[in-house]
């Protein structure tokens, strides 16, 4: 039975695009299939990680949203970002239904809309067509319908937030929403933490504020700032304490 991972943040600019792509390749390199669909269609991100420029999407998920294609036809094999560590852990599959990056098809979604039931449609049909064991959600920041719609879905919600008040308090707004739509569970990320923080004692504070596990507390990184969403963190620097907190967060969901 797969596994519907949504990956939200109430407010934009947390780094939800660099956290979902790397989730995603953690959990492919263990052997697994894993989709991912970036739904925040209004400011798409997700294909700069896996190097797909605007020449190289010839289908997204607005053409399926407009009935032009079958949501797999929409689907980019990206398992060429995979390294394994290990011989013994073989590469899975990855696949990225990225939304346009045209500006006239953002223009006409926001101008037109879409039928936001069709997500759900094609998230079950995408699971089923490529087998996928786990798929990933990048959701839109924020709460609007397609937002709601993606996590009632969800059997594991990833919140992000930064250790900032706004962050705060639309993260409650969040856990609140998730909890009236019965997510069977939830999972917070803290990211973008100055190394001057106590990261224990944070971990600490957000877990009894909102009663929800914090999978992972993330530094605020050169590094990141450096590769400036041209590949995967992830296996750029395999050793870095980024790196190790999006492992253990990958555990939570397989577990």
């Amino acid at each position: 039975m797969a596994k519907i991972v949504s990956v939200h943040s109430f407010r934009g600019g947390t780094g939800k695009s660099n956290t979902t792509s790397n989730l995603a390749a953690t959990i492919a390199v263990q052997g697994n299939r894993v989709g991912i669909v970036d739904t925040d269609i209004q400011s798409p991100g997700v294909h700069a990680l896996f190097g797909l420029t605007e020449d190289r999407v010839n289908l997204a998920l607005n053409d399926y949203l407009w009935g032009k294609c079958a949501i797999a036809e929409a689907a980019y094999n990206v398992s060429h970002a995979l390294q394994s560590e290990s011989d013994l852990l073989p590469a899975g599959a990855l696949y990225l239904v990225p939304s346009s990056i045209k500006a006239v098809d953002i223009a006409r979604i926001l101008n037109e809309g879409y039928n936001v039931q069709l997500l759900n449609d094609g998230f079950r049909k995408l699971i089923q067509t490529l087998k996928l064991n786990y798929l990933l959600i990048d959701t839109h920041p924020g709460i609007n319908e397609e937002t709601l719609l993606s996590v009632a879905m969800s059997d594991v919600l990833v919140l992000i937030l930064r250790p900032d008040n706004q962050d705060y308090q639309g993260t409650a707004v969040a856990v609140d929403i998730a909890r009236e739509l019965e997510v069977p569970k939830m999972l917070l990320v803290v990211n973008k933490v100055l190394s001057k923080f106590n990261f224990a004692e944070l971990r600490q504070k957000i877990q009894v504020t909102y009663d929800v596990p914090v999978a992972g507390v993330f530094p605020l990184c050169e590094e990141m700032v450096e590769l400036a969403s041209s590949g995967l963190f992830c296996f750029r620097y395999p050793d870095h304490p980024w790196t190790v907190e999006i492992q253990q967060v990958a555990q939570h969901i397989l577990s």
